[in-house]
Formats: C-alpha cells, sequence, structure tokens
C-alpha cells in the first residue's frame, strides 16, 4: 500500500500499531458510514475501523511529537513555551486527522480526472481491437499493457479475474462496483448489458465512444463559458478593489495627518497573493480533465 501524507509508519505497520485505538474508532465509524466504499474505490486494502484507529494514532503521534519538541526548545533557551506548544500540536494534530480522514476522497478525485482523461481512447482502443476480430478478452489484455493509467490497471485486473476462472460479466461488474468514475461505471455496465443481451459489442463500443467525445466537448465548452466571469472576478478583487483602497487609504492618510503603519501594505499583498493562489487554483480544478 502507498505510504500516506501524516501516518508516520507505513500503513501495515501503523494498523498493527494503532490497534488499542479500536475501540474509538469503532464509534467514529458510525459518523462516516461510507468510509468503507469510499477505501474500497481507492483500492486501499484496510477496513473503516482499522484506518480511523490509524488516523486517531497520527494525530497523537504528531501532538505527542511538537509538544515535546516546543518544550524542550523553551526548556533550552530558558522560556515557557507551554501554550504556544499546545496551540500548535492541536493544530497539527488536527490537520493530520483530518486530512488522512478525507485522504480516500483526494485518492478517488486523482483517479476520477485520470479515467476522465483517459477513458474515451481506452474506448476507441477496445472498439478497434473488437471490431478487427479480436476476443473481447485479449482485447481487455491490450488496455491493460497500454498508456491509460488507472483504465489500463483496471483493466489488467479484470483481465487477471478472467484468466483464473471468474466469468466476464461478473469481472465487468465487479469492475464497475471497484471503479468509482460514473463515466467509467456507465460504460461497462453498458457492455455488461450488451452481453447478457446477445448484441453486437462493437457497435456497442463505438456508440460509447462517440457518446463519450460529445459529452467532453460539452464539458469543454461550458469550461470555456465560465472562463469570463471567472476573469471580471479576477480583474475585480486582484486590480480594481485594491488600486481603490489603497488610494483612497493614501487620500485619507494625506487629510487626516494619519500615517498608515507599513504593516496595512504587507497585509493586503499577503491577501492578494494568497487571492492569487486560491484564484489558480479555482480555475485549474475547474478544468475538466479531458482530451478529445
Amino acid at each position: 500500500m502507498k505510504p500516506i501524507p501524516f501516518v508516520p509508519f507505513p500503513m501495515e505497520r501503523a494498523v498493527k500499531i494503532s490497534r488499542v485505538f479500536l475501540w474509538a474508532s469503532s464509534r467514529l465509524v458510525k459518523i462516516n458510514p461510507f468510509l468503507s466504499n469510499e477505501l474500497f474505490q481507492a483500492g486501499m486494502e484496510v477496513n473503516d475501523r482499522e484506518y480511523l484507529s490509524v488516523a486517531i494514532f497520527s494525530s497523537l503521534f504528531w501532538f505527542v511529537l511538537i509538544f515535546s519538541l516546543f518544550t524542550s526548545v523553551g526548556v533550552l533557551v530558558g522560556k515557557h513555551l507551554i501554550y504556544l506548544a499546545l496551540v500548535f500540536s492541536f493544530l497539527i494534530s488536527g490537520v493530520s486527522f483530518f486530512y488522512i480522514i478525507f485522504y480516500p476522497n483526494v485518492t478517488i478525485a486523482k483517479k476520477n480526472r485520470e479515467v476522465e482523461r483517459n477513458l474515451l481512447f481506452a474506448i476507441r482502443h477496445l472498439f478497434i481491437q473488437v471490431r478487427s476480430g479480436v476476443s473481447l478478452f485479449d482485447a481487455m489484455t491490450s488496455i491493460s499493457k497500454g498508456n491509460y493509467g488507472v483504465v489500463s490497471e483496471e483493466f489488467g485486473k479484470c483481465a487477471k479475474e478472467i484468466a483464473t476462472g471468474k466469468g466476464e460479466t461478473d469481472a465487468l461488474e465487479e469492475m464497475a462496483f471497484r471503479n468509482p468514475n460514473p463515466g467509467f461505471k456507465r460504460v461497462v455496465w453498458q457492455l455488461v448489458n450488451s452481453m447478457r443481451a446477445g448484441g453486437n459489442i462493437g457497435s456497442t463500443l463505438d456508440m460509447m465512444a462517440k457518446n463519450l467525445s460529445e459529452e467532453q466537448r460539452v464539458k469543454i465548452r461550458k469550461y470555456g463559458s465560465q472562463l469570463n466571469p471567472l476573469a471580471l472576478m479576477y480583474l475585480m478583487f486582484s486590480v480594481i478593489l485594491p488600486t481603490l483602497g489603497l488610494s483612497f487609504l493614501i487620500i485619507f492618510s494625506s487629510v487626516s495627518g494619519f500615517q498608515l503603519p507599513r504593516t496595512i501594505f504587507y497585509l493586503i499583498m499577503t491577501v492578494l497573493l494568497v487571492f492569487q493562489f486560491t484564484f489558480i487554483g479555482l480555475v485549474k480544478n475547474r478544468r475538466p480533465s479531458v482530451e478529445i
């Protein structure tokens, strides 16, 4: 299992160490009943109770570490840093706890973006293979060897399950449950329904490829229509309002004789920098992860 940020040890070891907190995690599971499904879709081989116990253990670990570090530094410099140590310890431990809790959702979001970026090309690849007379199993094996990211990994797992004796429709259904992307689920379910109805798989794949291509064009047009109000908001909050605000402050200080402290200008610059980075992240997140 891949390492998780803020978890101080490898996940397998952290699960063993944190078993003492299973009594607390059993109660926290009721707050988030969907955590088990989120872990499954994120590809994390751990149950919800163990995962929550790891989150509790990690937050306590960072609390003790930060608190010990600040108190040790306070002893060395001869100052009492108890209150500062408590503030930073609670802050870091809280951030670590909630980050670990929401980490499966972050992983699912990354998988969704990667699937959306590669799904259309994978379906076209599958269509070409099937239309040329290749069996569906061999076509899925070919996709698993392609450079389609998560889509290749999912089809690789499905091909391995079929090779071990599982039915094709059963393996495809499990792949649909395992993947969180709704477009991927729809494609797999349509493929399963076509196989059960005895329809032409090649025609079904062709139709799905055309539908996905049209959906991606709609997403791109929608994103383009959102850029104009976003650009207006950027000009308003990063150019017009700061310029008018600074002009007003300068005029007010010259008329009233009140001298503006430098900290105000530094504060304005800091707010503008935070807004710039936040706005860039907003635009980046709104951009559809599609390629036609």
